[in-house]
C-alpha cells in the first residue's frame, strides 16, 4: 500500500532517493523496482534487518532492472548520518507525527536533499486522527506514538520555513480510516473482535485485487475521509542549511 505517488514526485530510474523513516518498507521496494538507488533509513534495527532481507528476495527473483541499488542505513533522523545534498528526492512518510523535534528532521531532510530535489511529506490528516485520538488515549499515548495532529496548512508552513517550496498536496487511504475508527473503539490491541477482523480482511482483499468499486470510492471519500495528507515539496537553489 503506497502512499506516495511516484509520478507526482518525479522520480527517475538512477536517481539516489532517501526514504526516510521506511518502517517496513513498502516505498523503498517499489523505487526499487523502479530502477532507483534506494536509502532505506530508519532507527528500528529490527525492521531494517526485514528491509534488507527483502531486497535480497527481489534480486534474487529477478525483479530488480540493471543499475538498481538498494542499502539499509540505522540511525537517528535529527541527525542523518549523509553528506549535503546526497539524494535527488527524499520521502518521510507517516514520521514527523511521532517526532517532539519535527523542526529537527525538516532541517536535516533538506540538508541531504540536492537543489531542485523534491521531497513527500506524508503525515495523518487532521479529520480522521481527531476522531482517533478521541476514540482512544491508547491509540496516540504509549511510547513512540504520535505527539501531534497537524492541519495542512501548519505543515506547509513549517516545511516553507525550512526552506522548502509547495508543489501539490493530496489525501490518501479514505478506506483506512473507518477502520482505524473501529480499532480505536474496540480497543487498538484487541486482535479478535469480528468487526474489526471483517474489514481487515476488506482492505486485504481490496489492496490484492484494486476492484474498480472500491477503488472508485476511496478516491471519492480521500478528499473527506482521506487517513493521510501527502504533499509535495521542491528545494530551490541557493537555499542554506546552515
Amino acid at each position: 500500500m503506497l502512499t506516495v505517488d511516484f509520478d507526482t514526485l518525479g522520480v527517475r530510474p538512477g536517481q539516489r532517493v532517501l526514504d526516510l523513516g521506511c518502517g517496513a518498507g513498502r516505498h523503498a521496494f517499489e523505487l526499487y523496482r523502479r530502477g532507483l538507488r534506494v536509502v532505506a533509513f530508519d532507527h528500528a534495527e529490527q525492521d531494517l534487518a526485514e528491509v534488507s532481507a527483502m531486497f535480497g528476495a527481489m534480486e534474487q527473483e529477478g525483479e530488480v532492472p540493471d543499475g538498481a541499488e538498494a542499502t539499509t542505513v540505522q540511525g537517528d533522523a535529527l541527525d542523518l548520518p549523509f553528506p549535503d545534498e546526497s539524494f535527488d528526492h527524499v520521502i518521510a512518510s507517516e514520521i514527523l507525527e511521532h517526532i517532539p523535534e519535527d523542526d529537527k528532521v525538516m532541517h536535516e531532510l533538506v540538508r541531504v536533499l540536492k537543489p531542485g530535489g523534491r521531497v513527500s511529506v506524508t503525515v495523518p490528516s487532521r479529520f480522521p486522527e481527531r476522531v482517533c485520538w478521541a476514540l482512544s488515549e491508547r491509540y496516540h499515548n504509549v511510547e513512540g506514538g504520535h505527539v501531534r495532529i497537524y492541519r495542512r496548512t501548519q505543515l506547509l508552513d513549517r516545511l516553507r520555513a525550512a526552506g522548502l517550496r509547495p508543489v501539490h498536496h493530496h489525501h490518501a487511504h479514505a478506506l483506512h480510516s473507518p477502520y482505524w475508527w473501529l480499532k480505536c473503539a474496540v480497543g487498538v490491541e484487541r486482535t479478535d473482535h469480528p468487526l474489526t477482523g471483517l474489514y481487515h480482511r476488506m482492505l486485504v482483499w481490496d489492496m490484492l485485487h484494486g476492484p474498480w468499486l472500491t477503488r472508485t470510492l476511496e478516491r471519492l471519500l480521500n478528499p473527506v475521509l482521506g487517513k493521510s495528507v501527502v504533499t509535495y515539496l521542491y528545494k530551490p537553489a541557493g537555499v542554506s542549511v546552515a
